[in-house]
């Protein structure tokens, strides 16, 4: 109870609202402070790195293994880039 009392002080929520005049646009500040609160945390989002992307990216680099066996050279399915020597098993049309 102690800790709610303290953020009262802090805050007072009894006072009238402050409000941003401009033209024809009003919006309690508040508000506006919520929307670039949110506004920064959407552009952290997109420039920020995924967790564990720096390893996908590695990998896809050919730099560490992927638990499969091979390494950068493995193709899928132990077969050459160009689908083989036409006329052999495996070998595409």
């Amino acid at each position: 109870m102690r800790a709610v009392q303290l953020l009262g002080a802090v805050f007072d929520l009894n006072g009238r609202a402050s409000y941003v005049h401009w033209h024809f646009f009003e919006m309690s500040v508040a508000n506006l402070a919520v929307i670039g609160a949110m506004l920064v945390v959407f552009a952290l989002a997109i420039m920020l790195p995924f967790p564990g992307s720096g390893r996908a990216r590695a990998r896809r680099r050919g730099r560490i293994g992927d638990g499969r066996g091979g390494g950068a050279g493995a193709h899928a399915g132990g077969r050459p880039a160009g689908g083989g020597v036409p006329g052999e098993p495996g070998a595409r049309s």
